[in-house]
């Protein structure tokens, strides 16, 4: 009996070692505050998805500052992180194809759009390999972005010549059609560049103006019916990692992600938002700008549609088909 219990403790004992050495941790590089809901939500949805589909066989763990926003991609493609989120307004000149979902005039909370992203990106637009290197998993957007100022106004007609923090894609193609000057800065210097008056303002969606403390610096925010842009994003994967586990697993995590999980990280989105404008609302003002206050963006809005389609068929890519695909999906998740 005595042997027994010593052998079956052995088992144990190996076969809970055996497992330690099989699992496998992803390194997660994260950009914005833990109380951003990427490192809220997000993320942990995110790990927990891979660790079912797995059965355990992989996790992850977050890390933050390993590296810039913009070279996030090059840190994952490089081996310095296994998986990363991105925003594409930040290689510009790399990431076109992305900017077709930020267009202004699409219909749906960020859970369509998030979603219609990857039906877009999977049928039509990865065509362009615009992420060759690494491996996308979701694609997302945040919600509708406003107008942060430190100034107030009454009309955009007003905003001409304003220094506007700009992230790129089609926030800076609203910024350049409104006449405002461009200061070209990653999100977690906004803040200061803004508080030292290298900056009037900039565009984001209400959570990132809450997280960053930007209710401190910039009072007045301003909104039009669908937002100004949307910011696209993906998340990506290490192609060495995603090998590494082995086919069986990997396939398993990809099928654990894409469009469902972009759904997912879109409503997160949409309820960081939420919290963002009730934050703003504290202490600063929210308005919505007129028909005739915003008829200057309004007008914009066609030229820059035409502009972007343009853009995205350069690319090699049918850029009619994939807004179709992107407008066909969001209505499609706006009637569940």
């Amino acid at each position: 009996m005595k042997l027994t219990t010593l052998a079956f403790a052995a088992i144990t004992t190996v076969a809970t070692a055996t497992s330690a050495i099989a699992e496998k941790e992803m390194i997660i590089s994260s950009w914005l505050p833990p109380s951003h809901i990427m490192n809220e939500i997000v993320w942990p949805e995110f790990i927990n998805r891979i660790e079912t589909a797995t059965e355990g066989r992989v996790t992850g763990k977050v890390e933050y500052q390993l590296a810039s926003p913009p070279s996030q991609i090059d840190l994952v493609e490089d081996g310095g992180a296994d998986a990363t989120w991105i925003f594409h307004g930040y290689n510009p000149g790399r990431f076109v194809t992305t900017k077709l979902i930020e267009i202004p005039g699409l219909e749906g909370d960020s859970a369509a759009a998030s979603a219609a992203h990857w039906r877009a990106h999977e049928q039509v637009l990865g065509a362009a390999d615009e992420h060759e290197g690494v491996v996308p998993v979701a694609m997302m957007v945040h919600a509708p972005g406003m107008l942060h100022l430190s100034q107030e106004i009454s009309s955009l007609d007003e905003v001409s010549g304003l220094k506007i923090r700009s992230g790129g894609g089609v926030m800076g193609d609203v910024l350049a059609g409104l006449d405002m000057a461009g200061v070209q800065v990653a999100a977690p210097k906004v803040y200061e560049t803004v508080a030292n008056g290298v900056a009037d303002g900039t565009f984001f969606p209400g959570d990132t103006i809450a997280i960053l403390r930007l209710t401190e610096v910039l009072p007045y925010t301003y909104r039009v019916p669908g937002g100004f842009y949307r910011g696209s994003f993906s998340i990506v994967m290490s192609e060495e990692f995603l090998d590494s586990v082995g086919e069986e697993d990997a396939a398993a995590i990809k099928a654990a992600l894409g469009e469902d999980f972009s759904a997912f990280a879109g409503t997160a989105w949409d309820e960081g938002n939420e919290r963002g404008i009730a934050a703003q609302t504290e202490t600063g003002q929210v308005i919505d700008l007129t028909a005739e206050g915003a008829a200057k963006f309004s007008d914009l809005v066609p030229t820059i549609q035409a502009s972007v389609l343009e853009e995205v068929s350069a690319r090699g890519v049918d850029a009619e088909a994939a807004l179709d695909i992107i407008r066909t999906t969001m209505a499609e998740y706006s009637s569940r």
